[in-house]
């Protein structure tokens, strides 16, 4: 199993999926308990909703799945969002809070596993940011991530469809927060909201640094934009997704039409 799949493109935006991946090694999936080998955490199907959408877009996309290790943590362990709830490197529960292993890993497992997968992703990541900024002076991340829409554990009410992350504005140059957010003000039937609830998580906060050329930003959807139900099976819905999907490729197309403006600029 290669942990790390990249799709080269000549554009200067670079779409991040760190949470599609469904690859979890046998011994692991036999410690998990019944609620873990669900893994209803997934970003169920985000590969294929940002399919296509930006010629020349490359992609860096995990093939395991979050509870191997999340990709979207500091190796170190240190919390997202310190004093709320939510899920560690390696999670122990769901996102309901819920524990989903019969024999949880140690802390020598964990740093393997780090080493085998989360190192992997993360090496091809910079990677390919530095061929980018190397051929068009700038890099533009965007992380791609969706989750249920209603999940008190982690969130009171219903979030709303299109959550941009960039750390309060820290990971990226203004011009970028500021078209993404237009666009999904102006999404008609949608929701929006800047720096709410998901900031942008590790990928967006370590990569973003617009005053070295690379800037990060994370949209985190609802996955009730998309899925015919947040739940099990987990089925894509192609009428919901074709619509999410103009506004998606306004997005991406208006990054890589920002990019030879952001050159020489923080």
């Amino acid at each position: 199993m290669t942990p790390v799949e990249i799709a080269q493109g000549d554009g200067p935006v670079i779409l991040g999926l760190p949470h599609t991946g469904t690859f979890v090694p046998e011994d692991m999936r036999a410690r998990l308990n019944h609620r873990g080998r669900e893994l209803a955490d997934t970003d169920w199907h985000v590969d294929r909703l940002y399919d296509g959408l930006l010629e020349g877009a490359t992609t860096v996309r995990a093939t395991f799945h979050r509870y191997v290790i999340d990709a979207n943590r500091d190796p170190s362990g240190a919390s997202l969002y310190p004093g709320q709830n939510t899920t560690g490197l390696v999670p122990l529960i769901d996102f309901d809070g819920q524990a989903i292993w019969d024999v949880p890993p140690g802390a020598d497992e964990i740093a393997e596993r780090a080493q085998t997968f989360h190192a992997p992703y993360h090496a091809a990541l910079r990677a390919e940011i530095a061929r980018v900024r190397a051929k068009h002076g700038v890099a533009i991340l965007y992380d791609c991530h969706s989750i249920r829409s209603l999940i008190p554990f982690l969130f009171d009410g219903t979030l709303p469809d299109f959550n941009i992350g960039t750390n309060n504005g820290a990971t990226c140059a203004p011009a970028i927060e500021n078209a993404v957010a237009a666009i999904c003000a102006n999404a008609d039937g949608y929701t929006s909201v800047s720096n709410g609830r998901f900031r942008g998580g590790w990928t967006t906060r370590h990569y973003g640094q617009p005053d070295q050329g690379v800037h990060a930003i994370q949209m985190e959807l609802a996955q009730s934009t998309y899925l015919s139900a947040e739940a099990a099976p987990w089925s894509y819905d192609p009428e919901a997704a074709a619509r999410l999907r103009t506004h998606l490729a306004a997005i991406l197309t208006t990054l890589a039409d920002l990019a030879p403006t952001l050159r020489g600029t923080s």
